[in-house]
């Protein structure tokens, strides 16, 4: 079988510890999944109440163009129709870049740690991956400057960047958009929009006609709370959105989450509440960090990466064997860390009573 050489050095996406899998392997009664950045809050009612009297049409293939969800969201973010493109959340469109735009003899610049599937598709198609390391968790867009060369094809930036949490400013954004050559496309990743407070956000889709070598990623999994039905998007120009539409698959999201989107971004009320209580719940357990004395990266998003006075593994396996599901930082490229999502308040008082027994055996010597 003559599959690309580079597959065979590279391994499939490993997802995180599953809830029943815990449960049977640990035999516990409950357990918390602060893995993946999913909304502990759920979704909205409404969505729930939508499909109570959802007529089902499984047998005909969805919209193609998503036209209902299109749009309702080109009016929602004041952006033309063509201006958009759906996908099988980010990922998909993640995907869709790079089987258009790299290729053996081109190279793409991102940064380490970051979301790891930029790398990953981008080894799938040949292209060289050039990483460029953060500092204290956030982008060095001086040293991704320098890192462009003629054979540079894509650029991604992930902000809030995945897993530090940590947001490109407004004016360093743009100065660096500023500097960039325009025949390299960028890739502004804001999956965890909905959670950065508006005077921190950079309003880039107003000057998309200014930089038109500039395409935004969001999703509906985040704060939406929709992670399970698996729809995103992005917004460009629309000469680029027609390029991307022909390597992009002709039903590639479903009736379902099409008709959840719609009513999920109707549900203001849902979202404002999801984003001020995961702020409210954030700000504590940063309070009781800093009470243990543990240092953490700055977070606008839902969920904090913790420096550990262990290893991350070993804190992982802690938490999992007393019912808490989070990630080490060692398979997030960030070693001696964990990303902890921001759980519900009382899974959070849970959680805090745990990782206290944990520090106060760390620092008596009884850890082993």
């Amino acid at each position: 079988m003559k599959s690309k050489q580079v597959l065979k050095d590279m391994t499939p996406y490993q997802p995180g510890k599953q809830i029943e899998e815990v449960k049977e392997t640990y035999g516990l009664n409950k357990i918390v999944k602060l893995a993946s950045n999913e909304n502990p809050f759920g979704h909205s009612p409404e969505v729930t109440n939508y499909f109570s009297r959802y007529q089902s049409s499984f047998n005909l293939y969805p919209d193609g163009y998503t036209g209902e969800l299109r749009h309702v969201l080109a009016d929602r973010l004041k952006v033309s129709e063509d201006q958009l493109i759906f996908g099988s959340g980010t990922d998909e469109i993640v995907q869709i870049i790079t089987r258009a735009f790299l290729y053996p003899g081109v190279n793409t610049v991102m940064a380490t740690p970051t979301f790891p599937q930029y790398k990953h598709n981008a080894l799938v198609e040949g292209a060289q991956v050039k990483e460029v390391p953060t500092v204290n968790g956030y982008h060095n867009l001086s040293a991704i400057l320098e890192a462009i060369d003629q054979r540079t094809s894509v650029i991604w930036l992930c902000s809030p960047n995945n897993p530090t949490g940590c947001l490109i400013p407004r004016n360093h954004l743009y100065d660096f958009l500023d500097q960039c050559p325009k025949d390299v496309l960028i890739v502004l990743d804001e999956a965890y929009l909905e959670y950065v407070d508006s005077t921190f956000q950079p309003g880039i889709l107003q000057y998309l006609q200014q930089y038109d070598n500039v395409i935004v990623l969001r999703t509906f999994s985040k704060a939406y709370g929709l992670a399970g039905l698996r729809i995103g998007y992005g917004i460009a120009n629309s000469g680029l959105i027609s390029d991307l539409d022909v390597v992009r698959g002709p039903f590639n999201t479903s009736t379902i989450a099409q008709k959840a989107a719609i009513t999920a971004l109707e549900d203001e009320a849902f979202l404002n509440d999801t984003v001020t209580r995961n702020q409210a719940i954030k700000r504590s357990f940063e309070a009781f960090l800093d009470s243990i004395g543990w240092n953490y990266y700055d977070s606008h998003t839902n969920f904090l990466l913790i420096s550990m006075p262990i290893s991350g593994e070993q804190t992982f396996q802690y938490l999992l064997e007393h019912g808490f599901i989070v990630r080490a930082g060692e398979g997030l490229g960030v070693p001696d860390t964990v990303r902890i999502t921001i759980g519900s308040e009382t899974d959070m008082q849970e959680l805090q009573r745990v990782l206290y027994q944990l520090n106060t055996a760390i620092t008596e010597g009884t850890w082993s």
